[in-house]
């Protein structure tokens, strides 16, 4: 860490000591409230973002002592070589990296680090081998207890043998379970070794996410990418060491038997021995959780899609054969699904652009969502009987419930088992499939066709009359507001990518333009030389990086966006 966070770095340079109240990353310092004041509304830094000292505190010690400044020159990290796997300062770069061809911009690395694909692969990786230490040490646990039982089964099997039998054979029957003892006790300790070992290695991944999650609600862009890179090193470590504990003896299944020699029947008086105890080990059969096959990949090669790096290719343009289309959605089999105002309908085409099927049972039709389980969600509209929504299921093809929200219902969206829908004078409200609950996510009016999508804990929302695009928490307070007139006009439909990008049709403008998910930043990534007049909705597939376009008339267009 370059300056010391509890006290203020401004007035500490001017030798008065002061205690810090923010921190702000970008200019490496603590702030005492006074400095913090000038800071906030001074040119240079106004837009800078800082956290308050009691919550950077909570970030990890290892994160705390990171540097945005190079060790050797004492200068500040510009750029990052991906042939060399390190941030440079513009010295490293003249020095050392002269040649280096694959220099990037550090800035353009960190931006939306958090949301990017390669933060939330990490986190799913913890997940991951959280979950497969679990697993393997119930499997362990379950086999310490089916030894013990079985063992207590041929003890019995043995007694009862022994009670048929003379006195004499006493002390073979004590060598036999002797024998039985000695081999469960190798074998148990051998289980209990690896479950210890376990649990210090489940505590280790417990302190990670507690780290990550910690990285992830405090750290700076450039601290979480720097942290990454260290938490990378001990994710790839976890992940070889359980591989490694899966294939050691203390993971095979392990089980016992004892077959009773038949010549015991016989009372014979040479008999040497009671009977045989057998170990049987098998390979472990647990499956390690694994979200894709990884070698020791570098957090840079990062295949997160930004604004710039967007190159939408058409695949196909379909031809709905519908008017006034005013909702879209992607199923999970890449199938599509259209709504039409004017027919009250929606129609399902197969992945290759050709028609599925109509569905025509509805009173009044507007947005149209995928829920999951071959189901979708329909909006009724602005009309002052639409007051539903219907849940339909796409295999039987009809309603199988329907959701009274005593509002008009224009946009929608899904996040985990709830319904977000435009409703509007009652602004944005949420509606939970389970108990059917109705909150207010906030009370701003929305138009007619303003529409809505959600991505992580954020929602965005559409205003054709304004020309903006405004990005609100599930709390309804307002997080940024995206409005230029001179790229976008009228927007309508808003969908989000895996990695937070927010894509909007301009109505008017005849476009769809991408924008950034600080909302800062945007780019025109379509236009009428695509094809697009007066496009009305848009979905993008998080999975397969697709995105699909409709008109509000005909034509719908799926590009792949990568």
């Amino acid at each position: 860490m370059a300056s010391n966070w509890s006290v203020c770095g401004v007035c500490d340079y001017r030798h008065i000591t002061e205690p810090s109240v923010v921190w702000c990353s970008e200019c490496d310092e603590g702030l005492c409230e006074g400095c913090n004041d000038h800071h906030s509304i001074s040119k240079g830094s106004r837009n800078h973002d800082t956290v308050s000292i009691t919550e950077y505190r909570k970030l990890p010690n290892e994160v705390l002592k990171l540097t945005r400044s190079c060790d050797k020159h004492n200068e500040k990290y510009v750029i990052f070589c991906k042939k060399h796997d390190c941030p440079c300062c513009k010295k490293c770069v003249v020095d050392t990296h002269i040649e280096c061809k694959e220099l990037t911009d550090i800035d353009d690395i960190t931006r939306n680090i958090k949301s990017s694909h390669a933060f939330a692969e990490i986190e799913q990786t913890l997940s991951e081998i959280a979950e497969n230490f679990r697993r393997l040490r119930i499997s362990r646990e379950d086999n310490l207890a089916s030894i013990g039982e079985k063992c207590k089964e041929i003890e019995k099997e043995v007694l009862e043998t022994r009670a048929r039998i003379n006195l004499h054979l006493d002390k073979l029957q004590d060598a036999i379970l002797k024998d039985l003892k000695t081999r469960e006790k190798e074998k148990s300790n051998k289980i209990r070794r690896l479950m210890k070992s376990m649990t210090d290695k489940e505590k280790e991944i417990a302190e990670l996410q507690r780290n990550i999650g910690s990285i992830k609600q405090y750290a700076s862009e450039l601290q979480t990418f720097l942290a990454l890179k260290h938490i990378e090193k001990d994710v790839v470590a976890e992940e070889k060491y359980i591989q490694s504990m899966v294939k050691s003896d203390g993971a095979k299944q392990v089980d016992f038997s004892c077959k009773i020699n038949p010549s015991l029947q016989g009372l014979i008086s040479d008999i040497q021995i009671f009977g045989d105890v057998a170990v049987i080990a098998n390979p472990c059969k647990i499956p390690i959780l694994k979200q894709k096959d990884r070698q020791a990949q570098t957090m840079l090669a990062i295949t997160s899609m930004t604004i710039d790096s967007l190159k939408p290719k058409l695949l196909q343009t379909i031809d709905t054969k519908l008017s006034f289309v005013t909702g879209c959605s992607f199923l999970s089999d890449c199938r599509m699904v259209l709504s039409c105002f004017a027919k009250q309908l929606i129609r399902v085409f197969k992945s290759d652009g050709s028609l599925n099927f109509d569905i025509k049972d509805f009173r009044n039709v507007f947005d149209v969502t995928h829920i999951g389980d071959n189901s979708v969600a329909v909006t009724s509209g602005y009309e002052s009987d639409s007051l539903n929504i219907d849940l339909i299921d796409l295999e039987a093809r009809k309603k199988k419930k329907t959701l009274k929200v005593n509002s008009e219902n224009t946009g929608l969206g899904y996040s985990e088992d709830k319904l977000i829908y435009c409703a509007g004078k009652k602004g944005i409200q949420m509606i939970r499939l389970g108990d059917e609950s109705i909150v207010n996510v906030t009370k701003t009016e929305v138009t007619n066709f303003s529409y809505v999508a959600t991505f992580r804990d954020n929602i965005f929302y559409t205003d054709c009359h304004e020309d903006s695009v405004t990005c609100i928490d599930f709390k309804g307070k307002t997080r940024w507001v995206f409005k230029n007139g001179s790229v976008l006009k009228a927007p309508y439909d808003i969908s989000v990518d895996r990695d937070g990008n927010v894509y909007v049709v301009g109505g008017v403008s005849n476009n769809v333009v991408v924008i950034s998910p600080n909302g800062k930043h945007c780019r025109e990534l379509l236009s009428s030389e695509n094809g697009l007049e007066e496009p009305v909705v848009i979905q993008v597939n998080r999975s397969s990086c697709k995105m699909l376009v409709a008109n509000r008339v005909a034509k719908a267009f799926v590009f792949n966006l990568k």
